[in-house]
Formats: structure tokens, C-alpha cells, sequence
């Protein structure tokens, strides 16, 4: 019998096998950096890669204004120990940020970037000009871009339990995070908040996967949309916590076909999301341009706060709830479980599926600092990101939530600190990863629960595939680039 506990899955969580990718196995030399190693910077030992390499950066190690360029291919990155920090310094690589990744099939994990600056303003942590990219529990901070893709209708970008904080150089094209015209883009188990006036996520991707994230602008941001995909494609946007605070700098939080509807797609999917609006009256949960003409499907979201809930007239909605006040375990601290007796519950209805046939039922929960859990549930659907039996049922030990407070769901959390995990199998796998917290990270939320992650974590793999009961397919079988200012 599998055995699932909060936040089990801390670090890679759950790579399905179509989205792994030869690249995330090292089939070459592996190239150690840090104090008393053979290369004393990343960018040293960057340079000296060949294809398939693996770079193990050891996170004890200083490399303010270590900057480059990257071109070898299927290179795997990781941060050993902890995160490793590069910190810009006020230095980048050809004017465009820290890392400039132009090799193809990349796995970057466990690395912190800070400070990227450059003359034009559009400086990242990492800019990525090759095809294919996958980050992990890496963190993105006070850049004027957390990441910053180009165009590349051949190229796929995954990113799972990463956070991004402050970046965007406050002019309103400038970003978290900027995805641009890639055949996919898939977000996962993440945590975006307190953008500078640009977006939490922007994507122009022409299939978007935004799944089981935290996304919320928080007291601090002064962010434009929370997500924002302006050119539509097909996108499904499952699971999600999305807030926007009273300072943000745009009415609509989710804002798609904006610009145009030049990339098609199947269609819009909304599904089991949480909404809250503290911007105030006047306010837009889902916003669809009027150059799409296919019906969004808006189905089982909690939408909490003043506002309109979808404006497009012909969407298909059904199961969300609109309400001024959804009975929320604590919103000031961004737990969005349910209270006994919450307007969210059993008000759901069956989420059905997209276009192509595959599933929209929302798996997982969320699961705060960059995790995620499965979703139970009586048999009674609940609108929004959580279900209010799930784990209830099994009479554990009541979880803590992101706010400190005490959270309805049961069962023991499993830290990312050395714990263990249970399989499938009924034996015990170590969490990958150390004690110390991850540099300069920030927990808005005040629960001091910003935990670093290993950087072992693909041994999770296994052990998530062992124990997950389905595999729901809800997922479909220059130098400067291109800002564009989205505020209204």
C-alpha cells in the first residue's frame, strides 16, 4: 500500500516519463568546482565541459561575478550541498545576465542566481537561447529578469520546485519569469511571488502546462498579471494558489489571448484553482481576449474576493464558487485549505477533459515550500486548489501550513532535512539534502519554512513511481528579446 506524506516529494517531485529527457542522465565526465577542487569557479569548469557532462558545484563556495556564456550540449548543472549561489556582482555575460545557455537538452539544479543587471535592463539570472531546459529547486532573486527564454518552436522548458522573488526591473517588461515562443512550457510544484511591477509568469509558449504552483503577489508585490498569456495556445492552468495583493498593478490575474490568438491551440482549461483577490473591486479572475474565439473551460475554481469571475460570455464554467469569503484556513498567511463548513465544499463537479481526450481531474495539492501531495478525496468534489478530506480521513497528525497555522489536512510532514520517505515497496528512502537554508532565500509568509533542497534528487523518480496509484494524463500526448510592456 503506497504511503504518501505532506510535502514528500520536496525536491524533483514527480517526473513523468514523457517528460524525462536523456539529457537528465550525466553520460560523461563529471567536472568538480568549489574550494579545493579542481576548478575553483562554475564558469571555469563551464568552459572546459564537453557534451554530457555534469558540473557539480559545491554550494560552500564564493562565485560573486562569475558569469558566462554555456554551449556544450546535454550538460547536467547541479549544486552539491545545498544551493549555490552565483551572484551577478554587477557583472554579466555578452549583456544579457549570469548564465547564457546556448547548448541544447540543459538540467540545471540546485543553483541560486541573484543580481543580474545589464545596460538595456533585461538582465537574467539565466538566459536561454539553446533548445530544451530543465531547471530544479533552483531559486531566482532580485534580478531584472529571473529567467529569460528566447523564441524556439522546437524547444521544451520544465521547471518544477523553483522559486522566484523580486525580479523584474520595475518597468513593467521585465519579469520573474519570461518564457517566449517554445513548443512547451510546463511549470510545476513552484513558487513565484513579489514581481517588480512585471509578471509572476509569462509564457508565449504555444502549449502551457501551469501546474499545482503558488502564485501569489503577496503584501510586498507590485506585480502586473499573476499569469499572463498573451498570445493563447493551448494551456492548461490546474491546481494553482493565485493571489494578487492590494498593491498589484493590473486588475486581471490570469490573462490569456491578450495580444492575439496567433499560436491556436485547443483551448483554455481552468481547473481547481484558488483565486484571491485583494487588489480590490473591479477585478478579473480569468481574462480572455476577445481574438480568441473558443470557449475557455472554467470548471471547479474558488474565486475569492470582489470581481468578475470569467468575462468571457461564451466560456463553459461550472463548480466554481465566487465569494466574498470561501472559508479559507488562514488568507493572510496564504493557507487556502478549507474550513469545516467552507462555501468550497462539495460544490465541484466532474473537471472531464480536454479536446484531445486527456483528463483535467487535478492529482495533486500543492504543497508549501515547493512541493506537492496527492489529492483524496470522500467522493465529493471541492471547488478550488484543495480538497477538504484530503488526508483527514487517515487521522494523523494535523500538518503545519504555509502560514504557521494549523492546517485541516492529517499527517506527519516530511521535511527536505534528512528525513525518510515510505515506497510502494513498504522500505525507506532518505530525503536528499542537507540542513542549512538556501542563501538569501525569503519566506513572505512568515513560516520560516524555506528549506534547502539536495541535490540527489532524481533518486525520487523511483520511488514516486512506485507509489502512485494512476498516472493521469491531463497533459497532452538576437540578443535582446522581445519586451513587451502588459498593463492596462
Amino acid at each position: 500500500m503506497a504511503i504518501f506524506r505532506r510535502g514528500w516529494l520536496p525536491g524533483v517531485l514527480w517526473v513523468f516519463p514523457a517528460l524525462v529527457s536523456s539529457s537528465a542522465v550525466a553520460r560523461g565526465m563529471t567536472l568538480a568546482v568549489g574550494p579545493g577542487k579542481a576548478f575553483a569557479t562554475p564558469c571555469a569548469a563551464l568552459a572546459a565541459a564537453q557534451d554530457g557532462d555534469r558540473v557539480e558545484i559545491d554550494a560552500a563556495g564564493t562565485y560573486t561575478g562569475d558569469v558566462c556564456a554555456i554551449t556544450a550540449n546535454t550538460l547536467t548543472i547541479t549544486g552539491m550541498g545545498g544551493r549555490a549561489h552565483i551572484d551577478a556582482g554587477g557583472k554579466n555575460a555578452q549583456g544579457k545576465g549570469i548564465w547564457v545557455i546556448q547548448g541544447h537538452d540543459t538540467v540545471v539544479e540546485n543553483i541560486e542566481f541573484s543580481g543580474a543587471s545589464v545596460p538595456d535592463q533585461n538582465g537574467a539570472g539565466i538566459r536561454q537561447e539553446g533548445s530544451n531546459l530543465t531547471l530544479r529547486n533552483c531559486f531566482f532573486h532580485d534580478n531584472e529578469n529571473g529567467i529569460l527564454s528566447g523564441a524556439d518552436a522546437s524547444s521544451e522548458i520544465l521547471i518544477e520546485s523553483t522559486e522566484f522573488a523580486r525580479n523584474g526591473f520595475g518597468d513593467g517588461y521585465s519579469h520573474n519569469l519570461y518564457i517566449g515562443t517554445i513548443k512547451k512550457f510546463t511549470l510545476r510544484a513552484s513558487y513565484s511571488h513579489s514581481a517588480k511591477i512585471g509578471h509572476l509568469v509569462k509564457s508565449r509558449a504555444l502549449e502551457n502546462h501551469i501546474l499545482y504552483n503558488r502564485l501569489t503577489g503577496e503584501a510586498d508585490g507590485t506585480e502586473s498579471y499573476e499569469i499572463n498569456l498573451p498570445d493563447a495556445g493551448t494551456s492548461y492552468v490546474i491546481g494553482n494558489l493565485i493571489q494578487q495583493g492590494p498593491t498589484t498593478d493590473n486588475a486581471a490575474m490570469l490573462d490569456f489571448a491578450s495580444e492575439s490568438a496567433k499560436n491556436g491551440g485547443q483551448g483554455l482549461y481552468v481547473v481547481n484553482n484558488t483565486f484571491v483577490n485583494e487588489r480590490g473591486g473591479n477585478s478579473v479572475f480569468v481574462s480572455v481576449g476577445s481574438a480568441f474565439s473558443s470557449a475557455a473551460v472554467v470548471k471547479n475554481n474558488a474565486f475569492v474576493g470582489p470581481g468578475t469571475a470569467v468575462n468571457q460570455a461564451s466560456a463553459i464554467q461550472a463548480g466554481n464558487v465566487l465569494t466574498l469569503d470561501a472559508g479559507l484556513v488562514d488568507v493572510a498567511h496564504f493557507d487556502y485549505h478549507l474550513l469545516p463548513g467552507s462555501a468550497c465544499q462539495n460544490q465541484g463537479v466532474p473537471a472531464g477533459n480536454a479536446a484531445d481526450g486527456s483528463s483535467l481531474v487535478a492529482d495533486f495539492d500543492y504543497v508549501h515550500p515547493l512541493g506537492v501531495e496527492p489529492r483524496l478525496s470522500d467522493g465529493a468534489i471541492d471547488s478550488g486548489a484543495f480538497e477538504f478530506m484530503s488526508g483527514v480521513a487517515s487521522g494523523g497528525k494535523t500538518g503545519s501550513s504555509a502560514g504557521g497555522a494549523p492546517s485541516p489536512k492529517g499527517g506527519s510532514s516530511a521535511t527536505a532535512e534528512g528525513g525518510s520517505l515510505a515506497t510502494a515497496e513498504g522500505g525507506s528512502l532518505a530525503t536528499a539534502g542537507g540542513g542549512a537554508s538556501a542563501a538569501g532565500s525569503s519566506e513572505a509568509s512568515g513560516c520560516g519554512c524555506r528549506l534547502a533542497r539536495g541535490e540527489n534528487s532524481s533518486v525520487l523518480v523511483w520511488a514516486w513511481l512506485l507509489a502512485l496509484p494512476r498516472l493521469r494524463k491531463h497533459r497532452p500526448p538576437g540578443k535582446r528579446a522581445g519586451r513587451q510592456r502588459n498593463r492596462s
